[in-house]
């Protein structure tokens, strides 16, 4: 039968459980009464469904919203969240794009997929994810839980707490986003859904053999068995899409601005990529209520992800005078800017272009499971068991592949290529046609491997990231001010290691260039949004088969400089004290209380230095790390008025741990003879650089405030929020003392000391960063019944930072955003809905990744995003009675994604990528 929907409602029990230390309660959207037209406020009677025939059923987008504002109310934490708006449908496409809705929380697109959060303006390095209260592995390089790793359909809920508990184990410095899947005995009823979708991307099939059609496919089953006391549920998902770029790309600008001297483009690396993401996620929830005070729940999650990207573009060495090419300024169109004269249009001669056809692939299979036993005493007593297991095998193959005119500079046929240069980047007019199989051949078109013909680059990365976790907790209800008391004990234990697999790719047979054969010749890319016209095609991974190109290790130290292994250890002890009084008009509610951590950190992999005299650097095996203990105090306290209001004052000690790639061992170090740089004033010393195995975290103090007013019936919610942190332990590449006590003695003259120097990632002083958000969800049936259905949602934020570096100079933390703003209209009625959204951030420094995986960081304008969404849910009775249609628009406006230097030249364009518009249509169905 189908399963009818109510307005869910969180008790301020079940949020008291899930801080005294056990798994979040869920909030199923099948747990809760039914409302009646003036949606009832907590602990009012209400009619059975069956003796009321008024009762109105609040489901899909308004249920979801209603939920989310019972979530806020009823936690002493500051929160937001967002749940389902039915089974296996969250509302929107992406878990990301759902999160980066919510108020003061943004995302960075990659690929045009909402992937990564940053909360407060601030980038996914300072938040941490948990699944199901438990911390995660994660498909990226650090501890940034990339979203992309889990299917929507297989997803419930997502809060992210802004402010912490002591019994929150694994929480991060601007937030924690916990993702939560379907608790069975928490439905009402047996379920079986199914659903799919189609999606569309309106730049096509830019590359051969990528598409433009895509689809979902997802299946939930939910029963109970046994008198309610088993519960199962399944659920599973299969993801078929593409995804397709137009980028342009900068290697840099030339010239200083000074009078024959313009500022110009320093080179061009543009690319059309085509990406086929296939997904399979599967996730699996037993729970067992052995009595009425002991709950056995057991879950298990699945995921194979595979991002397969064809990245074909042509790479021009212009305005640096590089590789032969020459540029005339005095023939140039040159206009004033903030920083001198630019060069809008001109003509760069002797050219030699090198033709890529790139591919990226990212495999990852991601495993996360636990089990978790909570008891409940009449008593007042409560104890919880927990453990958690995550990891992720994933492998990331990046081939480059190079063509040209011919082998080495000023050897091939070169072009005279016409530029214009504005805001959206630089447009060319070449004269050769890169599309001539006759022309283009497999060579090193610029000489770039030296002596060595260097036609490609292999690259893959092998990482193996393995997290155990074991919790325990017992807690006692006190009738009294302190309501509770809960104690509880956490160990973590993480393993994270990244092996690199290197190859030169060459020409078979030591031939300076070979033809592209005919056979694996593909339809031609074009790059007519640049003006560069079509560029020849093939498939690199078919000539590495079939012999036409060949593999040759690379040796250098720079491939085992680049591995790591990394293991954390964390003790956790916390102890909480629950308040809870009654007071004239309201009540007053909340907790403090305390966390402490103790980490053990090592850090094994290589270190280079002379050790035998011959003037080589020799590789030293070697195994660093650290222990130290962090203390972090914390109490959250609400006034809740009988007439909406809620006030809420949080303060806290917040860490966040930093990138697991900086903890790496690998230095490089030798003797330094120069006093002036001597820390301890004595030489010969030693000097390094590197990774930094002793780094500590960043730290915070912290503290925000909150007014709320709840009005129609508790649907609707305004709310202000500042908050204040006080960083007092920033992160940021600088030179910093160090002991080089563990480390073989270089050959040469002894040092005086072991005492030295390492320019590394350091610890240094912070600063502060403040701001502010106001949000709301306003039903507007709240001011009139004739706007029964409508409303809005949404939210802007605002966040001031003055951080100082190692140097003293105020630095921009990466991901910050000053503003963040979203909001959504919407109508949703009998069925019937309708919505549009806009999200906005201001501009900050993204993170990119560049080649071999190191992490590069640019400034990205401020960008917008508008996406829409129609659907209709047949309403009981009808012959079609548990089908709901729909169908989504996203990025209406086509919005780019925008990088340039750190400086106001808005023609100094690095990236301007196009991803285009998607549109989506589907269904689901209960039976």
């Amino acid at each position: 039968m189908a399963f009818r929907k109510h307005l869910t409602g969180v008790s301020a029990s079940a949020v008291a459980l899930a801080l005294a230390g056990g798994l979040p309660t869920v909030a199923s959207a099948q747990t809760t009464q039914p409302a009646t037209p003036d949606i009832l406020e907590e602990g009012q009677p209400v009619a059975e469904e069956e003796e009321d025939n008024s009762v109105i059923v609040v489901s899909g987008f308004r249920e979801s919203l209603a939920t989310a504002v019972a979530e806020k109310r009823g936690s002493d934490q500051i929160l937001e969240s967002v749940t389902a708006e039915d089974i296996g449908k969250l509302p929107d496409d992406s878990i990301g794009e759902s999160i980066a809705r919510l108020p003061g929380v943004t995302s960075q697109r990659l690929n045009g997929r909402a992937n990564v959060i940053a909360i407060r303006g601030l980038g996914p390095d300072f938040s941490q994810t948990l699944l199901n209260g438990r911390e995660q592995t994660s498909t990226g390089d650090n501890r940034a839980v990339e979203f992309d790793q889990y299917p929507s359909e297989v997803v419930n809920q997502v809060v992210v707490y802004k402010s912490p508990t002591a019994s929150l184990v694994g929480q991060g410095l601007v937030g924690t986003i916990d993702v939560r899947t379907i608790r069975p005995l928490e439905a009402s009823e047996s379920i079986l859904a199914i659903g799919a979708k189609g999606s569309y991307a309106d730049l096509g099939a830019l590359n051969a053999g990528s598409k433009e059609f895509g689809y979902r496919v997802n299946a939930t089953f939910v029963d109970q068995f046994a008198d309610d006391t088993v519960g199962l549920a399944l659920s599973a998902a299969y993801t078929d899409e593409p995804y397709q770029l137009q980028e342009f790309n900068a290697w840099g600008y030339a010239g200083n601005g000074e009078p024959g001297s313009p500022i110009v483009i320093g080179g061009n690396k543009s690319f059309v990529t085509s990406t086929q993401l296939k997904r399979f996620g599967v996730n699996g929830t037993f729970q067992w209520e052995a009595n009425p005070n002991l709950m056995v729940t057991l879950d298990g999650f699945y995921s194979n992800f595979d991002d397969d990207q064809s990245k074909r573009g042509i790479e021009l060495p212009l305005g640096f005078g590089a590789f032969g090419t020459t540029f005339d300024p005095s023939t140039a169109t040159v206009v004033d800017g903030p920083f001198g004269g630019f060069a809008e249009a001109g003509t760069f001669e002797n050219v030699e272009g090198v033709v890529r056809n790139d591919v990226f692939q990212r495999q990852a299979d991601l495993y996360s499971g636990g089990l978790n036993l909570d008891y409940q005493g009449d008593d007042g007593w409560s104890a919880f068991l927990d453990f958690g297991y995550s990891r992720t095998d994933r492998e990331e193959l990046s081939i480059e592949s190079y063509s040209g005119t011919g082998y080495g500079a000023g050897v091939g046929a070169t072009d005279t290529i016409g530029f214009i240069s504005n805001t959206q980047g630089t447009s060319f007019s070449p004269t050769l046609d890169y599309s001539d199989p006759d022309l283009i051949v497999l060579t090193d078109p610029l000489g770039w491997g030296g002596s060595r013909v260097q036609a490609g680059y292999y690259n893959n990365r092998i990482i193996e990231d393995e997290l155990f976790q074991y919790r325990l907790g017992v807690g006692k209800e006190i009738d009294s001010f302190i309501s509770g008391v809960n104690f509880g004990l956490a160990y973590t234990d993480r393993s994270k290691s990244l092996t690199p697999d290197e190859f030169f790719v060459s020409p078979a047979g030591g031939a300076t260039e070979v033809a592209i054969p005919s056979g694996a010749l593909l339809r031609s890319t074009d790059l007519g949004y640049l003006g560069l016209g079509p560029i020849v095609s093939y498939d690199v991974r078919e000539l590495i088969a079939d012999g036409t190109l060949v593999l040759d290790p690379n040796t250098s130290n720079d491939i085992p400089a680049k591995a790591y292994g990394i293991t954390e250890k964390l003790m956790t002890a916390y102890l909480q004290f629950d308040i809870q009084q009654d007071i004239g008009g309201g009540e007053i509610t909340g907790n403090f209380g305390v966390q402490a951590i103790n980490t053990e950190q090592n850090s094994t992999g290589v270190a280079f230095t002379d050790v035998d005299g011959d003037g080589n650097q020799d590789r030293v095996d070697l195994s660093l790390g650290d222990n130290y203990w962090d203390v972090l105090p914390s109490a959250n306290l609400s006034l809740r008025l009988d007439s909406g209001w809620v006030f809420r004052l949080a303060a806290s000690r917040q860490i966040q741990r930093p990138q697991l790639d900086d903890l790496r061992v690998a230095i490089s170090y030798g003797i330094n003879n120069n006093q002036a740089d001597s820390p301890t004033g004595l030489v010969p010393f030693i000097s390094g650089g590197g990774g930094n195995p002793l780094l500590r975290p960043y730290r915070a103090n912290a503290v925000d405030f909150n007014i709320e007013k709840y009005f129609a019936g508790g649907a609707g919610v305004v709310a202000a929020q500042v908050f204040y942190k006080d960083l007092v332990s920033y992160i940021d590449g600088s030179r910093v003392v160090f002991d080089y006590a563990a480390f073989p003695v270089p050959a040469g003259q002894t040092p005086a000391t072991t005492i030295g120097f390492l320019d590394s990632e350091v610890n240094t002083g912070g600063g502060d960063f403040y701001g502010a958000e106001l949000s709301a969800t306003i039903p507007f049936d709240a001011f009139t019944e004739a706007l029964d259905g409508f409303g809005v949602t949404g939210g802007v934020g605002y966040t001031k930072t003055k951080i100082e570096n190692a140097n003293g100079d105020i630095d921009q933390i990466p991901g910050y955003s000053k503003w963040v703003a979203n909001g959504t209209l919407y109508y949703d009625l009998n069925g019937f809905s309708a919505r549009g959204s806009v999200r906005y951030r201001s501009e900050f420094l993204a993170d990119f990744t560049g080649f071999g995986g190191s992490p590069t960081r640019r400034l990205a304008r401020d960008e917008t995003i508008v996406d829409a969404q129609i659907g209709y849910e047949f309403q009981p009775g009808s012959a079609l009675e548990g089908l709901s249609v729909y169908v989504q628009g996203q990025n209406l406006t086509n919005a780019p994604f925008v990088s340039q230097f750190n400086v106001p030249e808005p023609r100094a364009v690095i990236d301007y990528q196009e991803y285009g518009r998607r549109f989506l249509a589907g269904f689901t169905y209960k039976f």
